[in-house]
């Protein structure tokens, strides 16, 4: 197991003994194994959307926890191939994105229509599939950037996949379209029984100033996860929040003061738990993203991991961090991502 506080370094108290006084744990949904039973079975879900979201809970090293670990790799259109796969070409082959999830010990794999297609017949019984069905593609020149439908819902059930995924760039010029086009397709996923997965991320050059990026920031974000779960999202993978203020700074929108004042601080869990708070405090479960690869990528890893556990999230969804060195890596740092959610150590703050 991954020696967490030595991961942490000179963090390891404030993340491990912190103590959320700003909304108590015990308000919220927590994730465990009992989710589906204690809060997804009191929704309109059909027994067979409850189904494959059991599966997802059901599989991989977090098996029956109420904790996900995912491997999304759809940075093939989003970032482009070479991008994306230049630091290790193994991963052009899809077939080696799938045996990375599988000896990962992830619940899931997520990936583009292409990737999940090529060889869903000799995967689809062996990991659930989480087929992306909208894309930001980068070839378009001058940049373009919109979320494209690329593949359909139907096509996601034909291939046998437990849930079907989307973004929304929340803020932008195009989002009430991609709002629109993702709703009903989540309709139509849970019509045929699959669930559904909203990368809910902000994207508006206004949020960005000079001081800060505010596409992170708790309060910008959170109101994503509120529209994000609004249209029926069943888990809302959402940017770890290292900042707050948006509203504020930039002067549009609605806000509170008790937001700012009360209902967060500038402490790492406290912002994310301000994320899970708008996921319906806790009813729909929040996946942070792992962000892209660097030079600290294990510790980094194993960082957001414990601060989503402790804001009362339900898991990491990580990619670039893991697919962009070698195999044996990266099944390390998924690991090292799993035994956080594992671990009796990390408890929710």
């Amino acid at each position: 197991m991954t020696d967490i506080s030595m991961m942490l370094g000179n963090e390891s108290d404030s993340l491990l003994n912190h103590v959320c006084k700003t909304m108590p744990k015990d308000n919220f949904q927590l994730p465990g194994p009992d989710f589906i039973d204690r809060v997804m079975a009191l929704s309109d879900r059909k027994p067979s959307v409850l189904r494959n979201l059991q599966a997802l809970y059901d599989h991989g090293r977090l098996a029956g926890s109420g904790y996900l670990s995912l491997l999304p790799v759809d940075q093939g259109v989003e970032h482009s191939a070479g991008a994306s796969f230049a630091p290790n070409p193994m991963f052009f082959d899809p077939k080696q994105i799938m045996e990375l999830a599988i000896e990962g010990g992830c619940n899931g794999v997520a990936s583009t229509l292409g990737v999940l297609a090529i060889v869903s017949r000799r995967y689809a019984h062996k990991i659930p599939m989480i087929l992306k069905i909208n894309h930001n593609e980068l070839l378009t020149y001058p940049n373009e950037y919109d979320q494209t439908i690329f593949a359909s819902v139907d096509q996601a059930f034909d291939m046998g996949a437990c849930a079907v995924g989307a973004t929304v760039f929340f803020g932008s010029e195009q989002s009430r379209r991609q709002v629109q086009e993702v709703t009903e397709a989540f309709e139509h996923a849970h019509n045929l029984g699959m669930a559904t997965i909203l990368w809910a991320y902000t994207r508006n050059s206004a949020f960005k100033t000079a001081d800060k990026d505010y596409h992170v920031s708790a309060d910008l974000t959170g109101q994503a996860n509120h529209l994000a779960v609004t249209i029926g999202a069943d888990i809302v993978k959402q940017k770890m929040a290292i900042n707050n203020g948006g509203y504020t700074a930039l002067k549009f929108g609605k806000t509170h003061p008790k937001v700012y004042s009360e209902l967060t601080t500038d402490h790492p869990i406290d912002l994310v738990r301000y994320q899970v708070a708008n996921c319906y405090m806790g009813r729909i479960g929040m996946i942070n993203s792992g962000g892209e690869s660097g030079s600290d990528d294990l510790h980094q890893a194993v960082r957001t991991a414990v601060i989503n556990k402790r804001a009362g999230g339900m898991g990491l969804i990580s990619g670039r961090k893991a697919f962009q060195k070698s195999f044996a890596d990266g099944i390390k740092l998924l690991n090292a991502i799993q035994d956080v959610y594992l671990s009796d150590e990390v408890t929710v703050a």
